[in-house]
């Protein structure tokens, strides 16, 4: 496995939510275009115990998957649990085990940071469960 890219996209603050939903299709357009991927892996959210924030999160991860969709990317979606165990070995490991494993499998000399790391760590997954042996 290889880390061609990692990152966090992240919007001015204040910006309206509107304008945050595009920055991360454009974002995204613009990495799935340089790098050519064949999938998106993705991960479902913890159930969120404030309302407004898990429909927010629901309409992010809502845009995250059409810009896959026109794309023609198909997506993997995996729950938390399943990427630890697929990373770590333990479905309950925690961010920093998480972080490490990830430097680890990808040969990384420093740390990324924890959401790129998460990223990262669903995309090994990803390409764990779907390995033909």
């Amino acid at each position: 496995m290889e880390l061609l890219e990692a990152g966090v996209i992240r919007s001015p603050r204040g910006a309206d939510f509107d304008q945050r939903c595009l920055r991360i299709h454009e974002r995204l357009s613009e990495a799935i275009a340089t790098h050519k991927p064949t999938f998106m892996a993705v991960e479902s959210p913890f159930v969120e115990k404030n309302a407004a924030t898990a429909l927010k999160l629901g309409q992010i991860r809502g845009g995250i998957l059409l810009t896959g969709a026109l794309h023609g990317l198909p997506v993997g979606d995996y729950n938390p649990m399943q990427v630890k165990k697929a990373v770590s070995g333990y479905g309950w490991a925690v961010k920093e085990q998480v972080g490490k494993m990830v430097m680890m499998l990808l040969n990384l000399k420093e740390p990324l940071p924890v959401d790129a790391a998460d990223a990262a760590a669903v995309a090994i997954g990803h390409l764990l469960a779907t390995r033909r042996t």
